[in-house]
C-alpha cells in the first residue's frame, strides 16, 4: 500500500504520518509519502519520501497522480483568516490544487482501463455551515458558506463526491472539528485562539481572548482528528451509500467551559494568564460559526472522540508536556 499525505509537513500531518509509521493503516506497513510546501521534517520510523511543491500547480497534480497512491489524505490548505485576507490565493492553494489533483487522477484511472481508483480522505470544515443553526446540527443541514474559506472547502466537497460517483476515485470529506489544543505558536487561523488560551497557559505564558467566554464551539483534541483520518481510510465506503461528506464528533463548550476546564487541571494561577482583549475582525468570523452537532451518522459508523473538553487539555499535556508530570 502506497499512502500519500498532502500537507505532511503540517501538525496533523506528522501526526498522523508518525501513526501510520509506528502501528499502520488497515493492518499493513505502507509506504509513505509526505508532500507540503516546504519539505515536511522527519524523525521516526521508517524513511517516507518527502516531496515539495505547490499543491496549486499543474504540474504538482501530474507528478503527484502518477505516484498512484492507494491512499490520499488531502490536508493541505491556507487557514481561514489568511483565505479571507488573499482571495485569489485561497481559492488557488484550497480549491484549484484539489481540482488539479482529482483531474489527473481521473487521467491514472482512464490510463490504467478503469483498475485504478485511489481513495481520498479530504478534511473539510465547519465553515461550510452559516446560520441560523439549531440547538445541534444534524447530518441533513445544508451548506451555505459565508466566508471564502468555507466556499473553497464545500466546492472541493462537491468535486470529491462527483469524481466519486463518476468512478475516477473513491473519496471521502470529513468536516473536523477546530483541533485544539494545538501545539506550537498561534497561526492565521481565526480559531487560534482557542487553543492560545489553555496552550499558553499551561507553559507559564499570557494569553489574549478576543471573544466573548459565552461563545460556544465544536472541537476535537490532534489526537481524536488522527483517529478520525485513520478510521475514515479504513471503512467501507459501501456503507456511505454516496453521501460523500460527514459531520464528525466532537466536545461542545463555551469559552468558559474551557477556562473552567483549565481551572480544574492546574488551578487559578494559569487561567489568570489570559487577558480578555476583544477583536471584532476575529468577532465577525468565528460568531457564526457552528456551535453544537449530533453526528449521528458518523457515530454509527464508527467515529469516536473525546469524553469532554478536561480530557482535550489532559490529551495536549500527555503529549507535548510529558516534562510537566
Amino acid at each position: 500500500m502506497k499512502v500519500l499525505i498532502l500537507g505532511g509537513g503540517g501538525m496533523i500531518g506528522q501526526k498522523l504520518a508518525h501513526d501510520i509509521s509506528v502501528n499502520g493503516l488497515g493492518g499493513e506497513t505502507p509506504e509513505l509519502i509526505l508532500h507540503d510546501i516546504a519539505k515536511p521534517r522527519w524523525s521516526g520510523a521508517g524513511n517516507p519520501t518527502l516531496l515539495t511543491g505547490d499543491i496549486a500547480a499543474d504540474e504538482t497534480a501530474q507528478t503527484l497522480a502518477a505516484l498512484k497512491p492507494d491512499v490520499i489524505f488531502f490536508l493541505a490548505a491556507i487557514v481561514s483568516s489568511d483565505a479571507e485576507a488573499n482571495f485569489k490565493t485561497g481559492w488557488d492553494v484550497n480549491t484549484r490544487g484539489a481540482w488539479n489533483l482529482l483531474d489527473a487522477l481521473r487521467e491514472q484511472h482512464e490510463a490504467s482501463a478503469n483498475a485504478y481508483r485511489p481513495k481520498i480522505i479530504f478534511t473539510s470544515s465547519l465553515a461550510v455551515f452559516s446560520g441560523p443553526y439549531p440547538d445541534a446540527i444534524g447530518d441533513d443541514f445544508h451548506n451555505a458558506p459565508q466566508s471564502s474559506y468555507g466556499a473553497q472547502k464545500s466546492v472541493v466537497e462537491l468535486l470529491i463526491s462527483d469524481y466519486s460517483r463518476k468512478g475516477y476515485v473513491d473519496g471521502l470529506s470529513i468536516r473536523l472539528p477546530t483541533i485544539c489544543v494545538r501545539p506550537g505558536k498561534p497561526n492565521l487561523a481565526a480559531s487560534s485562539f482557542y487553543s492560545s488560551i489553555i496552550r499558553e497557559p499551561l507553559n507559564g505564558q499570557e494569553a489574549i481572548l478576543p471573544v466573548p467566554d459565552s461563545l460556544r464551539h465544536w472541537f476535537a483534541s490532534p489526537q481524536s482528528a488522527v483517529g478520525f483520518l485513520k478510521h475514515a481510510a479504513e471503512l467501507d465506503f459501501n456503507r456511505l451509500e454516496g453521501r460523500r461528506a460527514m459531520n464528525l464528533p466532537g466536545v461542545s463548550c463555551t469559552v468558559a467551559d474551557q477556562i473552567e476546564a483549565l481551572r480544574q487541571i492546574t488551578g487559578n494561577d494559569a487561567v489568570k494568564l489570559i487577558k480578555s482583549v476583544p477583536n471584532a475582525d476575529i468577532a465577525n468570523i468565528v460568531m457564526g460559526w457552528p456551535r453544537n452537532f449530533n453526528p449521528e451518522r458518523a457515530i454509527k459508523l464508527g467515529f469516536r472522540a473525546d469524553k469532554d473538553f478536561a480530557s482535550i487539555i489532559q490529551s495536549y499535556i500527555d503529549t507535548e508536556m510529558p516534562d510537566s508530570h
